[in-house]
């Protein structure tokens, strides 16, 4: 089960946060905090993946931007991190070469793909044509 999903930048401003479980906001900015220095400092010889707390974060860097998942210690690494490139492929689709202003002044878009393929924590479609057919549905009702 996905616990949050961080999109954040190199300066570790956040810059979408999405929270699965139920944590305090003082809880969910030291969080945002341990986990942009956690993937910063890591050196980019090393995996993707590493333990936080009682779960791993995985995740991947797109130009100036990290996107990054925790998940349960038993859960699959290779699909979230699939899952992540997912997310920014459909977001490239949108915002044609997606960059961080993007994410700061569409964010209602942004969560609203984010929605329409993670549903209360767990992946629900993995299919980037069906998840860009249902955007251009709700963009039609728009």
């Amino acid at each position: 089960m996905i616990r949050f999903i961080l999109l954040q930048n190199r300066q570790g401003k956040t810059r979408l946060a999405k929270y699965y479980v139920p944590l305090e906001e003082s809880e969910k900015h030291k969080v945002e905090y341990e986990v942009h220095r956690l993937v910063v400092n890591r050196d980019p010889k090393f995996t993707n993946f590493v333990e936080f707390r009682t779960h791993k974060v995985i995740y991947r860097r797109y130009a100036g931007l990290f996107f990054s998942l925790c998940v349960d210690i038993t859960d699959n690494e290779l699909a979230y991190l699939e899952c992540i490139h997912l997310f920014v492929e459909i977001l490239d689709h949108f915002f044609s070469n997606v960059c961080e202003l993007d994410l700061v002044f569409n964010f209602h878009k942004v969560y609203l793909i984010l929605d329409e393929f993670i549903l209360a924590g767990e992946l629900q479609e993995t299919s980037k044509r069906a998840i860009i057919e249902r955007m251009g549905e709700l963009e039609k009702l728009e």
